[in-house]
């Protein structure tokens, strides 16, 4: 035998792409994962549409009004709300991965903790700044 007494070695591999629906991410390596996302939203989708929205205010009277115009609308609120979520999440996220690399919170349970409290605090902070853009307040 090859060191093994009583059986064959367990084979692990990978999963498939139609098991993903049952793969259940535990919360650090979600917010690993919404990190990356909300980083290239930043940077591919925010930059461009937050650059056009800055010129569009600066260039004349009646680009202030284009502006105006597209901002009031649902879905550049609904395109910005997701930018907000995307900034708030990497803002909170990167604190955790400093804190992470200074070896504060890295043990199995800190590392849970971390990770729910960044998810709620991003998903709180993000309904506050939903409910301001929004006209609640």
């Amino acid at each position: 035998m090859s060191g093994l007494e009583g059986g064959a070695r367990p084979r692990f591999r990978n999963i498939d792409v139609s098991q993903l629906s049952q793969y259940r991410l535990p919360a650090p390596g979600l917010v690993s994962i919404l990190h990356r996302i909300s980083g290239a939203m930043l940077f591919l989708l925010g930059i461009p549409f937050l650059l056009y929205l800055f010129q569009e205010s600066l260039t004349s009277e009646l680009s202030y009004q284009n502006f105006q115009q597209i901002a009031s609308h649902w879905f550049a609120k609904l395109v910005l709300l997701g930018l907000i979520w995307s900034f708030i999440h990497h803002f909170c996220a990167g604190i955790r991965f400093l804190l992470l690399d200074v070896h504060i919170g890295v043990e199995k349970e800190q590392a849970r903790a971390g990770a729910k409290i960044v998810l709620g605090a991003s998903v709180f902070l993000t309904l506050v700044a939903a409910l301001k853009l929004f006209g609640a307040f």
